[in-house]
């Protein structure tokens, strides 16, 4: 097939001759063609060593051992038999109890913001083949409905408010009455917790099934955000709480609801109009509550325990940084009630230390690499599993190590990138491996490292690769003129000629602790339509410049109260060094990104004189003033103390520099970076009268 291809924002003009496949947007975008498969319904069993597939029409219990189907649990023959209308196909998520005799249904689930759903529930009872709502559903859908660690309860978020069902004696309890939208939260995050905690659910029962402890968020301080639907004869104003940068959060506060007097206690943490609390964790002992408060700063994340018993708090631990701290879910509390595994940046390298509370803090790992993710912890053997990229920094691979820090081993082979979810007993996981050319393989294997069986290979995908004749993605290196090596990934056009001259086109994120360059696969629509561009004749190539993550605090944090900088700059010297090769045209290096990528490809464009010929920003931040506190404040502080590391890195600041070809793109409901991004930094190129 030939076709005649032009491209005016590069000043590309190329006739481009292929006998395979052609890529088309329609492909990577409407149908969905290009897109690995992974192990539909995978999840592991409490306190066993089976996990779960989902198949069009049943979900099956296996072995971790070998892989092999043990039985169906739950198959649309059983919906029917309980003359229920559901089906597989229709369930969104599932979960089973302790027992494995009741699963919990979900359906019609509907995404609220990034992380938070609302769904309707149902309990399915296996030995007497019963199908019930959870709750009525006539009052609504439910979010993050939970078993009770016995599987006798579940809890429950509804309109701001939590609740608890007996399932024995078939009774619902409304915990808290005070929630209200825009006002008041039980149980359930704010809109910026859920952004930049990464957390939703707020609630969390005792390992004895006798209480509840959450937070309750009150926003009534908190100034409101509005956005306008479109679609119908008159648009829907939608209105939610937004803190910006330097203005007010929600109050939060911790209580622990008690099943057995139906009583709810408050815990008093000191302060709260100017701080966090990210995570809330049970001991083992079910009397003591882990509460994690973090300082408006974010340099400093305190561990209280706090005794339900006795109303007594203890400091037992804090992690600081001369920066920042990334709230993580690498803090594993230990059976005796007084110890913890966790990861701190603490050494200039992110890892993991084994920590007595208020006492000796023993580091396990060192060096100058870093742990990325411990993916378990198995207490019985004193032994940890985790992530690094101590192989090297493009790498993720799966090692072992015991409570004294010795004992280590490589479990993985040390030649790309992994992800391993373990069995609750620690004896058996499954792992995801990948490459930069290589799809997801999905394995079984012992806790050794050996490996059992294949879950899937994605073999059709490979094929479609080299079907669509995909481009190897090649890895590569550079210093730029500060000395400082940047990685980076390029991918070349099919049939690529040394002695022919190429256009350029840059992919950037570079957000804070972000990697968009690894030796991994990537699964995002993007690569398949960055293989069509290389089809046309584009060299597509993408750089981790200052700021993001696994190259210790050095590298990541020099941003601090400056982000944007150093971040462009490195962005200016990859264009740079990529005029330097000689198969790329100086005369069309490109520049594109979204969110921060977005911020970064218009900060780099604008101040870059004549370095690109163009820049696409999609969905950029033009001023940091305009974003989330938590995030925002991480790395800038406040306006109000840091007011020049606002506005100097702004692309509002810099828009009458504009030079070349530039596209901007915003969605006007876009909750996170808000359509009013858009509007100021086309006032200002107006007002600069450039063309965009």
């Amino acid at each position: 097939m030939k076709r005649i291809l032009i491209f005016a924002t590069l000043g590309l003009f190329v006739c481009v001759s292929f006998a395979q496949n052609t890529i088309t947007l329609e492909d990577i975008w409407k149908n969905y063609a290009f897109s690995p498969s992974g192990v539909p319904g995978f999840n592991t069993f409490p306190d066993s060593d089976f996990y779960t597939l989902k198949t069009k029409t049943s979900i099956d219990k296996h072995k971790f051992v070998n892989g092999e189907k043990v039985y169906t649990l739950l198959s649309d023959d059983d919906l029917i038999a309980a003359q229920s209308f559901l089906r597989i196909q229709k369930i969104n998520d599932f979960s089973f109890d302790k027992t494995e005799k009741k699963v919990l249904l979900s359906y019609q689930m509907k995404s609220i913001y990034r992380r938070s759903t609302k769904a309707f529930y149902y309990i399915v009872d296996l030995n007497k083949h019963i199908v019930k709502p959870l709750s009525d559903t006539t009052k609504g859908k439910q979010s993050f409905a939970t078993f009770s660690p016995d599987g006798r309860y579940v809890a429950f978020v509804r309109y701001n408010n939590l609740f608890v069902v007996d399932l024995e004696q078939e009774t619902e309890t409304q915990i808290t009455f005070d929630g209200r939208y825009r006002n008041v939260i039980n149980g359930m995050a704010d809109w910026v917790y859920e952004e930049e905690l990464s957390q939703s659910c707020y609630f969390s029962w005792s390992p004895d099934n006798e209480k509840i402890a959450y937070l309750r968020f009150d926003e009534s301080r908190v100034k409101e955000f509005s956005m306008t639907y479109y679609g119908q004869l008159y648009p829907q104003e939608y209105k939610y709480k937004y803190p910006k940068a330097g203005e007010d959060n929600s109050l939060v506060s911790v209580h622990v609801y008690n099943l057995k007097n139906k009583t709810t206690q408050n815990i008093d943490l000191g302060d709260n109009s100017n701080c966090y609390f990210p995570r809330i964790y049970w001991l083992n002992n079910s009397s003591d509550l882990m509460v994690l408060k973090m300082n408006r700063h974010q340099n400093k994340l305190d561990f209280f325990r706090c005794n339900i018993n006795t109303n007594e708090k203890e400091l037992v631990y804090s992690d600081e940084n001369s920066a920042w701290l990334d709230v993580t879910d690498d803090y594993f509390f230990l059976d005796d009630n007084k110890s913890m595994i966790v990861t701190s940046e603490r050494n200039g390298f992110n890892h993991i230390y084994h920590v007595v509370f208020n006492g000796k803090i023993t580091q396990l790992t060192n060096g100058k690499w870093e742990v990325a993710h411990i993916c378990a912890v198995d207490k019985t053997n004193k032994l940890i599993y985790y992530l690094s990229n101590e192989s090297n920094v493009l790498n993720r691979d799966l090692y072992c190590i015991d409570f004294s820090g010795k004992k280590k081993k490589m479990l993985s082979n040390g030649k790309g990138w992994n992800e391993a979810t373990f069995s609750p007993t620690c004896r058996y996981y499954r792992n995801v491996y990948s490459d930069a050319n290589t799809p997801p393989v999905y394995t079984l294997h012992e806790s050794s490292g050996k490996m059992l069986r294949v879950l899937n290979d994605n073999a059709v995908y490979k094929e479609k690769m080299k079907a669509y004749h995909f481009s190897a993605k090649e890895l590569f290196s550079f210093k730029t003129p500060d000395n400082v090596e940047l990685n980076g990934w390029m991918i070349k056009p099919p049939y690529f000629d040394e002695n022919k001259k190429y256009p350029v086109l840059m992919y950037v994120y570079g957000g804070p602790g972000s990697q968009a360059v690894s030796n991994s696969f990537s699964s995002s629509f993007d690569f398949a339509w960055y293989q069509m561009l290389a089809q046309k004749g584009y060299i597509i190539v993408c750089t981790d410049g200052r700021g993001t993550a696994t190259k210790g605090d050095e590298f990541k944090k020099c941003i601090y109260k400056q982000m944007g900088k150093y971040e462009a700059i490195d962005q200016i010297a990859t264009a740079n060094y990529l005029k330097s090769l000689p198969y790329v045209d100086e005369n069309r290096v490109g520049i594109w990104g979204w969110s921060f990528g977005g911020y970064l490809s218009s900060l780099s464009m604008f101040t870059g004189e004549n370095t690109f010929k163009m820049a696409i920003a999609v969905a950029p931040v033009t001023t940091w003033r305009y974003y989330d506190n938590i995030y925002t404040e991480r790395f800038l502080q406040t306006p109000q103390e840091n007011a020049e590391g606002y506005d100097q890195n702004s692309p509002i600041t810099h828009a009458h520099k504009l030079q070349g070809k530039y596209l901007l793109i915003h969605g006007m409901a876009d909750d996170n970076v808000h359509f009013q991004n858009a509007v100021d930094l086309v006032t200002a190129l107006n007002k600069a009268e450039k063309q965009y």
